[in-house]
């Protein structure tokens, strides 16, 4: 098999949109907005939540523009951060993408793809009934299995070339966001009792749920410390949901004008993303009280509120979407994912193999350890507790790479700017305040996976001078 030395540009700004856009939208709105919901308990800081997240991620995407312009190559995060710091910062962010936040949030997704598929074939349901095995105190189902194939098929896929990666994940973003549309605009025109009014006379009053035993619930009135951490525990899951659009950075080397395709994708994905999100919550609160938001059927809100749009019909129809919006987010995932361990490979600090390009221009190698990475965590992994690892390593690199963009002013001021981050240095700032009150208020709320988290970053720190040392033996 020949080996090619550089990626080839081929991917346009529809291109690197749609990837943007495509890996934001997965599972996530479809499914969070119930426990934001049971966190917070009102309207008012169920939308606030999503605006929160929304300001949140387009500040740090336009942010990212600064960055993409100024190093337009593959890696992207990963060289951000070893430029604006030193390789060890480079090196942690590198192995906690390999080893959390990328490998992470496609087994995520891949269980939610499962999780859905399970409307059609009852056998993929995660009850009890459905174990296949064991492996110590973790459950096997089918449903795992399922999203283990899913991956596995899209990267075999992804190593035949970008070209075929850039097809499914145009088709399937464009696919997503006009089913979005369409249910957004029928949940406000065609359904026969608006809950609007009802809803929204709950205000800014937050209040958290309390779940009886035969499901009822009663409503429990929080403020002070405790709203903080109800809230940053709403934020995993919307920050879940608006994360991974920084992966269009990863593949900067397969985009045609980089400079400006890269930081105008950012905010254009984002901003459709955001607009989008908001819209569907509102509409879920014209469409269903406020109760049945909290606790809809296995927490699956999409489908409750589809099911008073369209009757029984419903339910398969946003089944069938929640299957094509995770496809193709795991496909974005998967493609962008490789570069990374790429450009560190190039760095000496991966493994060689990862290095490599194939007869197709791809880092195949690099696709299927990312592979078998994801495959591990979707057996032993829970979708909360994923979700929960991954936005707090992932916002922790989002605020270090913010704080780069400070450090890389006055480190490199001649180094070409072709695109400057929006509201500098106001809007970074105020990212990295409210990204650090997350972070702080998700290890109160959620301490055990968030430390975790945590703990597997930090395990970088011996395996980066062992890389050290083996580069330099090499060398």
């Amino acid at each position: 098999m020949s080996q090619q030395n550089e990626f080839k540009p081929s991917l346009g700004l529809l291109d690197a949109t749609m990837v943007v856009a495509g890996s934001m939208i997965g599972s996530g709105i479809f499914i969070v907005g119930a426990d934001i919901t049971r966190n917070v308990g009102s309207a008012g800081w169920m939308i606030a939540v999503w605006l929160i997240t929304g300001i949140m991620t387009i500040i740090a995407a336009t942010s990212y523009g600064e960055l993409s312009a100024m190093y337009p190559k593959a890696g992207g995060q990963y060289v951000y951060l070893k430029e604006a710091y030193n390789p060890l910062v480079g090196f942690l962010y590198g192995w906690s993408f390999f080893a959390v936040i990328q490998t992470g949030t496609i087994a995520a997704v891949g269980v939610a793809f499962a999780k859905f598929a399970g409307y059609f074939f009852p056998a993929l349901n995660m009850q009890e009934q459905n174990i296949l095995f064991t492996l110590g105190t973790v459950k096997i189902y089918p449903a795992q299995l399922v999203s283990i194939a899913v991956v596995f098929l899209l990267t075999q896929i992804n190593t035949r070339g970008v070209k075929e990666g850039k097809i499914i994940q145009t088709t399937f973003t464009v696919s997503k966001l006009l089913a979005l549309f369409g249910l957004i605009l029928c949940g406000f025109l065609f359904v026969d009792q608006s809950y609007w009014t009802e809803n929204w006379a709950t205000g800014m009053n937050s209040q958290k749920a309390l779940i009886a035993e035969d499901g009822s619930i009663t409503w429990e009135a929080i403020g002070g410390i405790t709203l903080l951490g109800a809230i940053a525990a709403s934020m995993v899951g919307s920050i879940f949901s608006s994360d991974s659009w920084n992966n269009v950075t990863f593949i900067a080397g397969e985009i045609k004008n980089p400079k400006r395709n890269i930081g105008l994708s950012l905010f254009l994905g984002t901003l459709i993303v955001t607009i989008i999100y908001i819209a569907a919550n509102l509409m879920y609160l014209n469409v269903l009280p406020m109760a049945q938001i909290a606790k809809p059927e296995e927490d699956r809100l999409a489908v409750a509120a589809a099911s008073v749009i369209f009757g029984s019909a419903g339910r398969a129809m946003i089944a069938v979407l929640i299957m094509v919006s995770t496809f193709g987010c795991i496909n974005g995932l998967v493609m962008a994912g490789a570069r990374v361990y790429y450009t560190m490979a190039k760095d000496g600090l991966f493994f060689k193999k990862t290095g490599e390009l194939n007869k197709n221009e791809v880092p195949a190698y690099g696709l299927w350890i990312q592979a078998l990475v994801a495959s591990i965590l979707c057996l032993s992994g829970k979708y909360g507790d994923l979700l929960t690892m991954v936005s707090f390593v992932g916002v922790l690199f989002y605020i270090l790479t913010i704080i780069g963009i400070f450090i890389l002013r006055k480190k490199e001021p001649n180094l070409p700017r072709p695109y400057k981050a929006v509201g500098y240095p106001v809007l970074p700032i105020i990212y990295i305040i409210m990204a650090s009150v997350f972070c702080v208020g998700l290890v109160y709320a959620q301490p055990k996976y968030s430390l975790w988290g945590l703990g597997i970053t930090l395990l970088g720190l011996p395996l980066y001078y062992i890389a050290l040392s083996n580069k330099k033996k090499a060398s």
